[in-house]
């Protein structure tokens, strides 16, 4: 009886391993106090959806966490800056906008905004199996922005 409840989490250790959790960063200005940081949860190994959630922080003023809703394990998810230094964060088909100065505003778009997306900056995307943050190299000499 004893052996049989040893057992069983072993047996079931596999089977965990195809859960998601992790997370991945983009240093605004190079800086680990000013980020943006993709969170995936996924807390059932059957279940292909996956919890995806924004952190928006600027240390030591602020930190928030915004849902960004369900995708998959495959979902790109987009970071556009706008000139007014706001970002547009496009999960899937999903847009969402959000700030660093209180890290409080956190809103989901309906439609892209008249005056455009802003400067692309990234994409957080699985590479070689892991989530990354890949930032775009044209990015800061882009003349069409």
């Amino acid at each position: 009886m004893r052996l049989r409840h040893l057992l069983l989490p072993l047996l079931a250790a596999p089977l965990l391993t195809a859960c998601v959790n992790d997370g991945a960063t983009y240093e605004i200005d190079n800086t680990r106090e000013h980020v943006l940081s993709l969170i995936r949860e996924q807390p059932y190994f059957w279940d292909s959806k996956v919890e995806l959630y924004l952190v928006v922080s600027r240390m030591p003023a602020c930190m928030r966490r915004h849902s960004l809703g369900v995708g998959t394990e495959k979902t790109r998810v987009e970071v556009y800056q706008v000139p007014s230094g706001a970002f547009i964060i496009k999960a899937g088909k999903k847009m969402f906008a959000t700030e660093t100065q209180t890290c409080e505003s956190f809103a989901k778009m309906d439609s892209e905004p008249p005056e455009g997306m802003g400067q692309f900056i990234g994409t957080f995307r699985l590479q070689k199996g892991e989530l990354v943050f890949v930032k775009e190299e044209k990015a800061e000499s882009s003349p069409e922005e």
